[in-house]
């Protein structure tokens, strides 16, 4: 899998014109939703090549990250005449990226795309690492492939246009990523001030931190075979917090459900790694404060473990992989937990989090 630029910027406008200027295209076409359309593009659309791309725009949130949306792309791409040699810019969160990455991946068998996230969970998760995909049959990101962007292009002043609560969302994937990486990291994130304004210039130096340590270990295993598996703490309950709200048509931003999946999958490194009791309660009360709880009881353990036996790290049907920390930056991948495990760690998060 070939190698992403990341760049974070110091001239939004510069950088981009320097990303486009290193691709040779016939046609460039720009993938927004309706959200940023009107409140980032305007931004950088004064740019010449961009002034004069093709617009696509589809509509918001995970509930549009469809075969349908997707559908949609291929045919404007198709109807407007883009070729093998067209390029695909992709302005938005991380629907947008996910979504636009697939289609540049998938169009006349790959064309070239420059992500520029505008979400801080698509800043430090959904843009960078080169996963792309939709979901599919009730499910999160069931269909995809891994097609990396030539260029991702990372702003934090686009984060003025977000409200706290999809800030909040992506600085969960922050989080995740601090727990993989050291016990500095994971204390640096957790005495960030969510209270007060927010520091726009300490959030962008946090953010480069978070995508370095995403980056370092796609690099080492770009297609997920072996360490790059870390970068799945809290996903395994977490998108199964996601599923259920898809099946009761309730929109759930995706950094909320890792950063309650956090919650039981530390408790599963407690019990079964020795992950610390006293760090497990201290991330655990910061979750707490700034995320609040998702509404759940006893009667959805069985639909929240039927829907983890479809996740895709899975090895056999019958088994669900996780993976779990001894400490902050001790990886531990390939566990496994029982039925009964997992329902105890549900137990956990319904008692801790109240």
């Amino acid at each position: 899998m070939s190698k992403q630029e990341i760049i974070i910027c110091k001239n939004l406008k510069e950088d981009i014109r320097k990303a486009v200027s290193s691709h040779k295209y016939d046609k460039m076409f720009v993938l927004t939703d309706e959200h940023t359309k009107d409140l980032c593009l305007p931004l950088v659309e004064d740019i010449l090549s961009i002034k004069e791309a093709i617009h696509i725009c589809i509509g918001v949130e995970d509930v549009n990250k469809t075969l349908e949306s997707l559908s949609h792309v291929w045919t404007e791409l198709s109807c407007k005449g883009a070729t093998r040699h067209s390029l695909l810019i992709n302005i938005g969160g991380g629907m947008v990226t996910d979504l636009g990455g697939f289609a540049a991946a998938t169009f006349k068998r790959g064309i070239s795309y420059i992500n520029i996230p505008t979400t801080l969970l698509s800043m430090v998760d959904a843009a960078v690492g080169g996963k792309t995909g939709i979901n599919f049959n009730g499910l999160k990101n069931e269909i995809g492939a891994f097609a990396p962007a030539s260029h991702v292009i990372i702003d934090c002043n686009f984060l003025k246009t977000l409200d706290l609560k999809n800030i909040l969302s992506g600085y969960a994937e922050m989080l995740k990523h601090g727990l993989i990486s050291s016990e500095d990291e994971r204390k640096e994130l957790l005495g960030f001030n969510f209270c007060d304004e927010i520091d726009y210039g300490r959030l962008q130096e946090l953010v480069g931190k978070s995508v370095f340590i995403k980056e370092k270990i796609v690099e080492q295993d770009p297609f997920e075979k072996n360490i790059r598996k870390a970068l799945n703490l809290g996903h395994t309950i977490g998108h199964a917090f996601e599923s259920l709200a898809l099946k009761r048509e309730h929109h759930m931003l995706h950094g909320y459900a890792v950063a309650w999946g956090i919650v039981c999958e530390l408790y599963l490194s407690f019990l079964k790694t020795n992950f610390p009791k006293d760090k497990l309660y201290q991330t655990v009360s910061f979750i707490k404060e700034n995320y609040g709880k998702m509404p759940f009881t006893c009667k959805d353990y069985d639909t929240l473990y039927e829907l983890m036996t479809h996740d895709k790290k899975n090895d056999t049907a019958d088994t669900i992989n996780f993976t779990l920390l001894s400490e902050a930056g001790v990886i531990k991948i390939n566990q496994t937990a029982t039925k009964e495990e997992i329902f105890e760690s549900l137990d956990f998060y319904c008692e801790t989090m109240g």
